[in-house]
């Protein structure tokens, strides 16, 4: 058996190089925040050499809650990751040279290892600087930690924190699966996966099947009655029948009691910053449906707490039927999402 590797793998190590040096030039990681008080968010960039973004505004914030300052040059690990990167860059290109198949086992077998512990040291970092507070912090939530998510989302107060992979890290990816087609080629993995074709091809659309169904479903959250505040007008949610919720771009979820109250939120929100809108059915209790397909019906005699007075209902034909019994006309999303808000109501409260 040859311990030469084909020049397509050669391809895919050379590849891997070259993202790599593009990955020093560019973000590797990013953790966004955002709340009512920042509806454009916050973020942090970090480099392979430095932390970017908000760095200042965040540690004027996190002073008050006895968390760390961030600066570059307490991490050792921004003088070192470049020169770590670098390493890989030239391992790779030797391999390339090379072009046997050891250098790519151990090519994959290094870049793993460097993955899991890179990883690890990220988190350990976040509990550190989530965990470690100052006994003299002004403000102190006993049991309350803050360590922000290693990927994905997290709710801190009344922050949401926001941690995913930024160009370069999604470089880095791409770097090792494609060390993994080259090492899965040369060992003929792929030729046996070829020779049962229609059972993987069945996996591969179970699979596809899978993540779409999970990037379809929202992060709805259920409203607690009487627990849970609006976050524009701050007065407790407690009818179940008006309170609403949206679901920005970034997977938070906004609660308000009522329809009113969402239009206010929304019209101070960068445009295209929320993706879901959600409104409770009036004829269920604290039940959510859509809200740009749901059907209004606007008339006073609804009191809805905060004056919106406006009823949503799932079809046209039950809004219409409210409708006419109170002598109005039902509407529908795109009417209702143009009015403006009632502004007076949440400085009265």
């Amino acid at each position: 058996m040859t311990t030469k590797i084909s020049n397509l793998s050669r391809m895919a190590l050379l590849l891997s190089a070259l993202f790599l040096i593009v990955s020093l030039f560019v973000p590797i990681w990013q953790i966004d925040l955002d709340a009512p008080q920042y509806p454009e968010g916050l973020g942090l960039k970090i480099w392979a050499n430095k932390i970017a973004g908000d760095v200042d505004i965040i540690n004027g914030l996190n002073h008050y809650i006895g968390m760390k300052e961030l600066h570059t040059d307490d991490f050792m690990e921004f003088t070192v990751l470049p020169y770590i990167i670098g390493a890989f860059v030239l391992f790779f290109l030797l391999s390339a040279l090379m072009g046997k198949r050891k250098w790519l086992h151990t090519s994959l077998i290094a870049f793993v290892i460097f993955g899991i512990v890179a990883m690890v040291d990220f988190w350990k970092w976040e509990y550190d600087y989530g965990h470690n507070l100052s006994p003299n912090a002004a403000i102190i939530v006993p049991g309350m930690a803050y360590q922000p998510p290693l990927i994905g989302f997290k709710q801190l107060l009344n922050f949401g924190a926001y941690s995913v992979p930024d160009i370069g890290g999604w470089l880095f990816v791409a770097a090792g699966l494609l060390l993994v087609f080259a090492t899965a080629k040369e060992n003929g993995w792929l030729k046996k996966l070829s020779r049962k074709k229609t059972n993987a091809s069945l996996v591969g659309i179970s699979f596809l099947a899978v993540v779409l169904s999970s990037c379809g479903t929202e992060t709805v959250q259920p409203i607690k009655l009487n627990t849970d505040n609006c976050d524009f007008c701050r007065m407790t949610i407690s009818d179940g029948k008006f309170a609403a919720e949206v679901i920005t771009q970034k997977g938070r979820a906004y609660k308000f009691d009522d329809l009113s109250c969402m239009l206010g939120y929304v019209a101070e929100q960068a445009k295209g910053s929320i993706k879901s809108y959600y409104i409770n059915d009036y004829l269920k209790d604290n039940e959510l449906i859509d809200a740009t397909s749901a059907w209004y019906v606007y008339d006073e005699e609804f009191r809805s707490p905060m004056g919106g007075n406006t009823a949503a209902f799932s079809s046209q034909e039950t809004a219409r039927a409210y409708a006419e019994k109170l002598g109005v006309q039902e509407t529908g999303w795109n009417e209702v999402s143009e009015q403006q808000p009632e502004h007076e109501h949440h400085e009265e409260h």
